[in-house]
């Protein structure tokens, strides 16, 4: 056997190994009773498209497709999903305090002018979570309503 056949193998059994080590999922069965869209009322077309470009990577829940099952594809899907959450939570939205909630929604609109929301990576395989320059004008038009109900509690 050739050294370059060996190394092969030896790099194939590793990628064989590495599938029993799985990331624990982004997945709950919770009620959410702290979401965004519990305590901000959207109309149903903002709320879908938040939902289908955001909430995989914001939320307490992913639809995970196939390739997540696949080491060490699912590692980074995982690092990337807790990255998400951490910057923001659309479903622990209420619970943040009114001056973060309302940087988060300044953040929202930031990175959705700016087209760096959703992740390019992200649209590249979820072609239904690409958005078009009208779709981001009505999330922002929402989020900057939302902010003037933070801003302006009653």
């Amino acid at each position: 056997m050739s050294k370059t056949q060996k190394i092969l193998l030896l790099l194939f059994a590793i990628f064989i190994c590495i599938q029993f080590f799985h990331s624990k999922e982004n997945l709950s069965a919770q009620a959410v009773p702290n979401d965004l869209f519990v305590h901000y009322k959207a109309p149903d077309s903002v709320k879908q498209l938040v939902k289908t470009a955001c909430y995989d990577c914001h939320s307490n829940n992913t639809t995970y497709p196939w390739y997540s099952r696949v080491q060490p594809v699912a590692w980074w899907l995982s690092d990337h999903i807790t990255d998400g959450k951490r910057k923001l939570n659309f479903n622990e939205f209420s619970t943040y305090e009114l001056k973060k909630a309302d940087h988060k929604m300044e953040e929202v609109i930031e990175v959705l002018e700016k087209e760096e929301m959703p992740l390019k990576s992200y649209t590249l395989i979820h072609a239904n979570a690409r958005l078009s320059d009208a779709k981001r004008k009505s999330i922002t038009t929402w989020a900057k309503q939302v902010r003037t109900q933070i801003q302006n509690p009653l």
